[in-house]
């Protein structure tokens, strides 16, 4: 298959040109066209790797917390639509034999595959956090961070964790990060009432992400820069909800400023009402309303969000200065160098998985490919 005629999306510049897929992947940029060839013209449209969504909870009235292949593959189905090609389902603070269902259905999805997007491995956020930064998390299921409790939730799979969201000042956090980072999973801290110090303490320990940067941590203030502030202080990674709702336009931009756009990665943090329509749906056992474009818990906390990503992308666009594959770099090559698979997904490159999406100037995906197959044509 050859797609000609794109712009085609890299990590520094976009030029129009063509790819050719053969078995899964990029074998070729600007190739001859031969033949028997089978060609797509994108009459202009942009070509960009997939997206990648590190940090996802449900879509299509379907939640990870499931704990089921079909509910992970109707996810997967329902994002690849939105131009999301692999993601990691995020699990919640629930009990903790849910978690290790949810996990043993999440390294099913890694390993059998899926009919939409790839399912890269697991994000658990919590149960170790902070219960005064609880957000939408369940509070009667918080644990004490230990190595023993996360071995149990992660059962025989620990290798398909590929994050753990975790608050570093709760005591027994700091050697669950030490040995985390020993077994090479993401260490990242979130919901979490640290200090600056505290928060500097857990970075020196192994913490190397912060998740949903701005929401359920200690903010930025001159005298106590908090959470937020060592974000900005030091070299790790974090993520931004860019929908407008969990972060106000003008803070994305200092944030994007602060830790460039190698640091941010965009994600959804998404529930199962993501491309449902509004009303009552549910998160980690919790009654969740959706209304004007917001999910939120019976008490008004944000309970994740229902935004895709093709629209965060839109919304960074459309609220920023940057050039599109800035942006697009932020949904894809730094999302799958957190997963740590940049050496197959993530850019278009020859030898890279045919994982990619062409969109037009307004992000509206008109074709998906995954692995090489046609999975979505708008």
């Amino acid at each position: 298959m050859i797609i000609k005629n794109a712009k085609l999306i890299y990590l520094d510049k976009i030029e129009e040109g063509s790819i050719k897929i053969e078995n899964g992947k990029i074998s070729k940029i600007n190739p001859e066209v031969l033949e028997d060839d089978v060609v797509i013209d994108a009459e202009g449209l942009y070509l960009s790797p997939g997206f990648i969504d590190v940090h996802i909870h449900g879509a299509g009235g379907r939640d990870t917390m499931e704990g089921s292949l079909d509910a992970i593959n109707t996810i997967a189905k329902s994002i690849a639509e939105h131009g999301t090609t692999s993601f990691t389902p995020t699990t919640m603070t629930v009990d903790r034999d849910e978690v290790k269902k949810a996990i043993a259905a999440i390294a099913e999805a890694k390993s059998v595959g899926t009919d939409g997007a790839n399912v890269l491995g697991a994000h658990m956020e919590g149960p170790f956090i902070n219960g005064e930064m609880i957000g939408a998390q369940n509070p009667k299921y918080l644990a004490a961070p230990s190595i023993e409790a996360f071995k149990y939730m992660a059962g025989d799979h620990e290798d398909a964790v590929v994050s753990v969201t975790l608050a570093p000042e709760v005591p027994g956090a700091k050697e669950l990060i030490k040995y985390l980072k020993e077994k090479d999973i993401v260490a990242s801290m979130g919901h979490t009432k640290a200090t600056y110090s505290e928060a500097m303490e857990g970075i020196k320990c192994g913490v190397c992400h912060a998740t949903h940067l701005y929401n359920a941590m200690t903010p930025l203030h001159h005298r106590d820069p908090g959470v937020v502030g060592a974000i900005f202080d030091s070299n790790i990674t974090t993520e931004t909800i860019s929908d407008g709702i969990h972060i106000s336009y003008p803070s994305l931009r200092v944030a994007y400023k602060q830790k460039t756009l190698d640091k941010v990665l965009l994600v959804s943090d998404a529930m199962m009402a993501c491309s449902m329509p509004e009303g009552e749906y549910s998160l980690g056992g919790q009654k969740v309303i959706v209304k004007n474009g917001a999910a939120r818990l019976e008490n008004g906390a944000l309970a994740g969000s229902i935004l895709t990503l093709d629209k965060a992308v839109k919304n960074v666009k459309d609220n920023s200065s940057y050039k599109l594959h800035e942006i697009v770099k932020m949904a894809t090559y730094n999302a799958a160098r957190h997963c740590k698979v940049e050496d197959r997904k993530g850019k278009l490159q020859e030898g890279y998985d045919a994982d990619v999406i062409l969109f037009d100037e307004d992000i509206n995906i008109n074709r998906v490919i995954i692995g090489g197959k046609e999975i979505f044509n708008k």
